[in-house]
């Protein structure tokens, strides 16, 4: 009991993991496809509250890694790569590159540091436009042969549930404790031995990996590729949301985000009225979120959840004594 206390949403969360892993057993393509999306936008989300959340970083420039990955997918597969060889080629691709941004951008605080990684990721997108290697605007497809679903569906749904296991484990250790010193009081944690610039760099590097593998995932399950969508702003806007809305430095609210953002992104795509104003509405959401709880839907939670009754025990009458 000690244990569920000290973690209340572990049941909730292996319930979700078991509906994830077993859905393919009772469920049909079209819902397994929505199941794919919220598993990839968990591991997009949680991955960058590594950084966003923990550390106080907040990088818009996050669809670089998603590109770094997909397009290391694609291009080494039409060169005669196993899809799945891949993967970790593009994980390490992205840790270089996280490193290379990170050393003159850590040195940045606040907006300034959020405006540069603006800047690289805009910078990223616009290369891969112009050179021929990825394709240029066009973009690129995937070699015929290399699509199975079931196989691409276990795999993000088990980095999905990776990703968070790793942010919770993080989070209770040592690291995790680093990083959120550097987000409450930068010259405080440096001041008591903890190396910022290096923390940040180690954040930023698991979290690009995270994210590049995830982007590997999505070049193989689309079979299609273009530098405007999978190094476009909105998408690294959108990775930023879905922690805000859910709850930053926390476990379980980039999951709590990206379920949410997930499901009005198939809402709102079913109605082609609606089709492009999903952001429009998570902005909305954002807005509220701001102003009226900024610990977003965990903070709503717990909110509710202390306004709640609670349950005392009766008392027992004490023996009367004579």
């Amino acid at each position: 009991m000690s244990f569920l206390r000290r973690h209340p949403a572990l049941p909730a969360g292996l319930l979700f993991a078991i509906g994830l892993l077993g859905a393919p057993l009772v469920a049909e393509r079209g819902t397994l496809n929505d199941l794919w999306n919220v598993a990839f936008a968990v591991v997009l989300a949680s991955a960058w509250n590594l950084l966003g959340g923990f550390a106080g970083q907040v990088s818009l420039g996050y669809s670089a890694f998603v590109g770094i990955g997909a397009y290391t997918t694609v291009l080494l597969s039409l060169a005669g790569w196993n899809p799945t060889l891949t993967l970790p080629i593009g994980a390490l691709l992205a840790v270089a590159f996280s490193v290379a941004v990170g050393l003159p951008t850590f040195r940045l605080r606040g907006p300034y540091f959020t405006i540069a990684t603006i800047g690289v990721g805009e910078a990223v997108r616009v290369i891969a436009s112009g050179v021929d290697f990825t394709g240029g605007a066009s973009g690129l497809r995937m070699p015929p042969g290399t699509f199975d679903f079931t196989s691409n569906y276990y795999s993000i749904v088990i980095l999905a549930l990776f990703t968070v296991a790793l942010c919770a484990w993080l989070s209770q250790h040592a690291f995790g404790l680093a990083l959120e010193a550097i987000r409450q009081d930068i010259d405080a944690a440096e001041a008591l031995g903890v190396s910022s610039t290096r923390m940040k760099l180690e954040a930023h590097a698991i979290s690009a990996a995270l994210v590049a593998l995830a982007g590997g995932l999505f070049a193989i399950n689309f079979q299609y590729i273009s530098p405007s969508n999978v190094f476009d702003f909105r998408l690294s806007l959108s990775i930023v949301l879905m922690p805000i809305v859910g709850g930053m430095g926390t476990v379980v609210g980039p999951v709590l985000g990206a379920i949410l953002f997930s499901y009005l992104q198939i809402k709102l795509l079913a109605s082609p009225a609606l089709r492009d104003s999903y952001l429009f509405i998570y902005g909305g959401l954002l807005i509220a979120v701001m102003l009226f709880e900024p610990r977003g839907m965990v903070g709503l939670w717990e909110r509710l959840v202390r306004k709640l009754p609670r349950w005392r025990a009766p008392r027992t009458a004490e023996p009367h004594r004579a």
